[in-house]
């Protein structure tokens, strides 16, 4: 009798204290569930909703007049040239945006980590800059380097080359917001990197240099394969920003020339402009609907690695 009731006292009071801690789990759980149902869950469902119908900016007035149109919306999407052009634009962003921001950043880490020893706070925080940097003044100044007058231009004359127009060519535009995105994102990448960096266990590699690995195979065989964690989140990461990138190409081109840099997101801002709130709407669940799919992969192809 004794060693049961003994038993049993624990159970008995381990059961409040469980619905304590639950309780208060919820309790700080509670302001990020209502920002993301405000902000998140809501305007997904919302814009859904939106796409399955015909919905314009005058029908503000009148929200009777709506017409569920099911699909149509996507059908005309797609066998829109400008928005086909546009997935092409923002894939181009991907391809090429995201393998050069993380190996500019895993460069600058590694140097950080390995390489420079003093100041190291005052480089990470100088190579950190661009990304709490003002991207309106950043457009600004880059726009003016990049004219047909500007600072590029006149250091390419400097050595004896007639630097073009590069804002203005369809063929140049691009690379130029595709390199802003990286000088903005670099430093996100390589603070990331760095975490990572640091967090591999030095007895690791200098058992590998007693085992005689020199720098290049410690950096292929050791801590790439530690890191895999790391880039993973940081693919990931830049993944979701270069498809739905748009401050990039608004400020610095406005999409143009040609509508050789617009996004989709700069694409669904457009038709929302126009009023067009059904059709923006769809382009924003496709635009969902590839960060889904995109992230989905690379966490199939990666994850086995980590």
């Amino acid at each position: 009798m004794t060693s049961s009731s003994t038993l049993g006292t624990p159970r008995a009071t381990r059961r409040p204290r469980g619905r304590r801690q639950t309780g208060a789990a919820w309790l700080f759980l509670a302001p990020f569930a209502v920002l993301f149902v405000l902000f998140t869950a809501i305007p997904a469902i919302s814009a859904l909703a939106f796409s399955l119908t015909d919905m314009h900016g005058r029908d503000l007035r009148d929200p009777f007049s709506v017409n569920l149109v099911f699909f149509d919306n996507y059908l005309r999407l797609f066998a829109d040239e400008r928005f086909v052009r546009d997935i092409g634009n923002t894939v181009l962003f991907v391809v090429v945006g995201v393998p050069l921001t993380m190996a500019v950043g895993f460069v600058l880490a590694l140097a950080l980590n390995t390489g420079i020893r003093h100041l190291r706070g005052t480089f990470r925080a100088v190579f950190f800059a661009p990304v709490v940097t003002n991207i309106v003044a950043v457009a600004l100044i880059w726009q003016y380097a990049f004219n047909a007058n500007g600072t590029v231009n006149e250091v390419l004359a400097a050595i004896g080359f007639a630097g073009p127009n590069w804002l203005d060519d369809p063929n140049l535009a691009m690379p130029v917001v595709i390199l802003l995105g990286v000088w903005r994102n670099f430093g996100t990448a390589m603070i990331l990197f760095l975490a990572g960096l640091q967090a591999v266990p030095e007895d690791v590699h200098e058992a590998a240099a007693l085992d005689g690995a020199n720098g290049w195979r410690r950096l292929r065989l050791i801590t790439v394969p530690l890191l895999m964690p790391t880039i993973l989140l940081v693919s990931v990461l830049l993944t979701v920003f270069y498809l739905q990138v748009f401050d990039e190409p608004y400020l610095l081109t406005n999409g143009g020339p040609l509508g050789s840099t617009e996004s989709l997101a700069l694409y669904t801002f457009n038709q929302f402009g126009f009023g067009n709130f059904g059709t923006s709407s769809a382009a924003s669940v496709i635009i969902l609907l590839l960060v889904a799919i995109v992230s989905v992969v690379q966490f199939r192809l990666l994850r086995p690695r980590t």
